[in-house]
Order: structure tokens, then C-alpha cells, then sequence
């Protein structure tokens, strides 16, 4: 076994980090393909925002010609320097149930963040931040949300071996239409919207929405500077995000919560087409385009991965007014049943506490892993 280190400028070197992951869970029921040019771009510094800040490593294990493991190790110098860190993250491990395997790539990964002067890694995170976190630990029966990683259990071991501990959980949370929000609640959502004068707005198609991307990356930024791994989203990451979201967005998913004109909040919801990327195995030609049209119109699921509001007002009753606009989504749509609500992080016990009021059940956990480099 050797480790490689990929050339991003190299097609087969790239082709075989990408293709891995369709080897290894080629008969796997649950493991949901990525889409295979958004993959791609991930290698890309041409295409991707992260390498418009950042630096990144991609690494292979190979025996005799087959890949066997990959992993990356980012350095995020934007977190750094926001943080005042020397952390490394690391990102994209897959590998076959053997601790040499993992062991090779997490050395060549730590040696490589070593070498830039960083201190510390933990991961899996992404280059990007709609990328899921952690690697699952719980839930495996379930097919994951668009994004959020799925893997084998024997991972954690690997992880384990080496020398990386738990360091934070996400849970992800089932709805569906029996959810029943109290009627109290409910009214006390309809007075505050009164008293506070807040609306909410959802569009019927996908363009005017466009116009709030500024402020949505300001709500952003300012609502999730507590989640571990926070960087502020620059400009040409919104409109990355955007783009992809928008792609396959329902927008009478997509709830925008106002106070007069100014956006204070939102709840961003689309159809889970995670069924269309099994079928097509992430490929949009020849007939990817056709099996995820035809999944738009018939899933029963919704995926829901975004809730903010801006911190001044998440005493102010804007909470509730977002629990009733996820209410409203899955009431209102009779073609939508269930939703997976991805990727709260555990240590905020404050919506973990309102979840379980609410009678809805966390369903998924992900963990994140660290180690110091010292």
C-alpha cells in the first residue's frame, strides 16, 4: 500500500478520488451519490469559492493500482484568522475496514497540516457551509438528507485508531404531518406577529428570491456565529449556495420571515431528490434531468436545512413564528409528508428542548472527531 498525494490538474488522478465512494457503496440501500460535477468542482481552485481564501490536500491509498481510502486535510486560513486558531480540517475520508488503511492517510493528512504550521484537526467539515458535518453514528437505516454524509459504522473505529476523540454531536430531527403544534403556540405566533409587526412571505417562483440573497447571508452570519466551525459566508459563497439551492427549490418551501421591510429571519426547505440521485448515480446526462423532474413531483419528503433569525430578535418571539412557518410547510403541501430537519448541534439545548416539546424525535447523529498535532 502507498500513499498519493492528488494533483487537482490531473483528470485521472481526480476522476479516482471522485469514483471511489461509488465502488465502495456500489450495493449499498441507504449511500446517496453526490452529484458528480459538484464533486468534481471540489478539487477545482477554478470553481470552487473555498480556493478563493483557503488551501486544500486531497490524498489516495492505493494497493496494487486500486484505490482503497482517500481523505482531504483543509486549512481554512479565513477560520484561523477569525478565530486566532492553527486548526486543520479534514474532510472526505472514505476507506475499506482496515486501520493501516486509515492510519496511512490520517499520517500523511497530519503531516501535511503539520507542515503549514497548524496545531490541531478535527472533522469531517466541508469546503463549503451547506456541507454536512461529522460522520453518521446513529441512524444508519435512514437514507441521509442532501449533503449530509453517510457512511458505515466501522468508521468511527477508524477514526478512533487514529487518535482522534469525540469532540460534538449533530442530531437531525424527524417531522411529518402529525406533527401538531399546540394551539396555544400557535396563537401566541399570530399575537407576537401582530404586536411586533413581523409578516412572513413565500414566493411562488424561484427569482424574486434572488433579491434577498445579501440579506440572508447577513442573517447568516449573524444567527450561526455559535455553531462550531463558523466562518462568516462571503459573497461568492452565497451565490454558490444560492445557485445549488435554487436548482432543485420549491419556493412555497422557502419561508422569509420580515419585520416592515427588513428581512429578520428564514426557514429554507426543498424536496428531497435523494431517490433521483440513487437512480442516476449522480450524473445529470443522459437521464439524471429526467429521474430528478420526475422526483420533484412525487416525493413525500422535504429536507430542511436552514432556520435563522437574527440574534436580536430570538427573544422577541421570532422563534415561534419560525416552528409555525415548519408547521405551515408540511400542513399546506399535500404532496410533502415528512421532513428531515438536518444537523442541529447539540450543544444548543435550547432548541433541542423546543424539538421535544414539539413531540418531534431526533432520528440521526453525526459526530465530529479531534486531535491535537503536537
Amino acid at each position: 500500500m502507498r500513499i498519493q498525494r492528488v494533483d487537482p490538474a490531473n483528470r485521472r488522478d481526480v476522476s479516482r478520488f471522485v469514483g471511489f465512494p461509488f465502488r465502495l457503496y456500489s450495493d449499498h440501500p441507504q449511500w446517496v451519490p453526490p452529484f458528480l460535477h459538484e464533486a468534481r468542482a471540489e478539487l477545482d481552485p477554478r470553481r470552487h469559492p473555498f480556493y478563493q481564501h483557503s488551501e486544500a490536500a486531497f490524498f489516495l491509498a492505493l494497493s496494487e493500482g486500486s484505490v482503497i481510502g482517500r481523505l482531504t486535510v483543509l486549512d481554512n486560513q479565513r477560520y484561523n484568522k477569525l478565530h486566532g486558531e492553527r486548526t486543520a480540517w479534514f474532510y472526505h475520508f472514505e476507506a475499506a475496514d482496515d486501520c493501516t488503511v486509515s492510519r496511512a492517510l490520517f499520517d500523511a493528512g497530519f503531516d501535511w497540516a503539520r507542515s503549514r504550521g497548524l496545531q490541531r484537526i478535527w472533522g469531517p467539515k466541508g469546503l463549503a457551509h451547506t456541507d454536512g458535518q461529522g460522520i453518521l453514528i446513529e441512524g444508519f437505516e435512514h437514507r441521509p438528507a442532501l449533503g449530509i454524509p453517510y457512511n458505515y459504522p466501522y468508521y468511527a473505529t477508524l477514526i478512533e485508531d487514529a487518535g482522534l476523540e469525540s469532540n460534538l454531536d449533530f442530531l437531525s430531527w424527524y417531522m411529518d404531518q402529525e406533527i401538531g403544534l399546540p394551539t396555544r403556540f400557535l396563537e401566541v405566533a399570530e399575537k407576537v406577529k401582530v404586536r411586533r409587526g413581523y409578516r412572513s412571505l413565500v414566493y411562488h417562483r424561484k427569482e424574486p428570491l434572488r433579491a434577498f440573497l445579501p440579506q440572508v447571508r447577513s442573517i447568516y452570519n449573524d444567527a450561526f456565529k455559535g455553531v462550531q466551525g463558523f466562518v462568516p459566508i462571503t459573497e461568492a459563497e452565497i451565490l454558490s449556495i444560492a445557485d445549488r439551492i435554487l436548482s432543485i427549490a420549491d419556493p412555497e418551501l422557502i419561508s422569509l420571515l420580515l419585520k416592515g421591510e427588513d428581512l429578520i429571519g428564514f426557514v429554507l426547505a426543498y424536496p428531497d431528490i435523494s431517490a433521483a440521485l440513487q437512480r442516476c448515480r449522480g450524473r445529470l446526462w443522459p437521464l439524471g434531468w429526467f429521474y430528478l423532474l420526475r422526483e420533484l413531483r412525487r416525493t413525500r419528503w422535504i429536507n430542511i436545512n436552514g432556520m435563522g433569525i437574527l440574534e436580536e430578535y430570538q427573544g422577541l418571539g421570532g422563534n415561534a413564528l419560525l416552528y409555525a412557518e415548519l408547521a405551515r410547510i408540511l400542513v399546506d403541501h399535500p404532496q410533502y409528508r415528512f421532513a428531515d430537519l438536518v444537523q442541529i448541534q447539540e450543544t444548543n439545548l435550547s432548541i433541542a428542548q423546543e424539538m421535544e416539546a414539539l413531540g418531534v424525535r431526533a432520528w440521526k447523529r453525526h459526530r465530529v472527531f479531534q486531535r491535537s498535532l503536537l
